[in-house]
């Protein structure tokens, strides 16, 4: 788990001395780490009572090509490149800015996998 609470740093690079200490409201959940495969989805209650979709395993994509207006629902193949982690390429993580295989070509993907519950897309060639 992470916390996420207040920084220690200021922007200057200063230290900050906190008034308080950490809370327990304030640690993050494990990340969703999203794979293709069969649909999975977890529902989890957020603060303030309203409600979260991780996809955990998704095989569909909503894939929009940008010279056609058109989106279609096209499955997934694999995934080619991700730019925050190498080791997710090998791993088939799905995260925003991916850029996966899909029936109909490679795409990008723009949406939060593991916040929204869906996978969208755009076209890249």
């Amino acid at each position: 788990m992470q916390w996420q609470g207040r920084s220690v740093r200021k922007e200057t690079g200063g230290r900050i001395r906190l008034a308080r200490g950490k809370r327990r409201v304030e640690i993050g959940r494990a990340p969703a780490d999203t794979h293709i495969g069969e649909d999975r989805n977890r529902i989890i209650r957020t603060h303030g009572g309203s409600h979260k979709v991780r996809a955990l395993r998704a095989a569909f994509a909503n894939v929009a090509d940008p010279k056609t207006g058109e989106t279609k629902r096209v499955r997934m193949e694999t995934v080619e490149a991700n730019t925050a982690n190498p080791n997710y390429v090998r791993r088939n993580l799905l995260t925003k800015g991916a850029i996966i295989k899909t029936e109909i070509g490679r795409a990008r993907i723009v949406s939060r996998p593991g916040q929204d519950g869906v996978i969208c897309a755009v076209l890249v060639e």
